[in-house]
């Protein structure tokens, strides 16, 4: 069983930087395509962003793409989400997932998540 822990939410005001982290546990993080999504209140869960197993390929919402970048580090189990031009509308729960096989935007396509962390950007 996988575990997924997010982590590097917060408040900041309209135009500022976070990272968020997630880190696995109970699995080969190698092996897994890994991806973010985010819900805010009232909607639903959005796609944002996927990375393949090796980082090579990637693939963003039309909205993010010169705002965040993904990335991983193998080495530690861990997938990073860079938000840089932060805006009021990115405000939301942040998730990661995992899933087997290719990067696809499909929710429903990826077998374990975490918890969410919260993001929340004032103007």
């Amino acid at each position: 069983q996988v575990h997924l822990v997010e982590s590097g939410g917060g408040l900041v005001q309209a135009g500022a930087s976070l990272r968020l982290s997630c880190t696995t546990s109970g699995g080969t993080f190698s092996s897994y395509s890994m991806a973010w999504f985010r819900q805010a209140p009232g909607k639903e869960r959005e796609f944002i962003t996927t990375i393949s197993r090796s980082g090579r390929t990637t693939d963003y919402m039309d909205s993010v793409k010169d705002r965040f970048t993904v990335s991983r580090d193998n080495a530690k189990n861990t997938v990073y989400l860079q938000m840089n031009m932060l805006k009021p509308e990115d405000t939301a729960v942040y998730y990661c997932a995992a899933k087997t096989g290719v990067v696809t935007q499909a929710r429903g396509s990826y077998n374990y998540w975490g918890q969410g962390t919260q993001v929340t950007v004032s103007s």
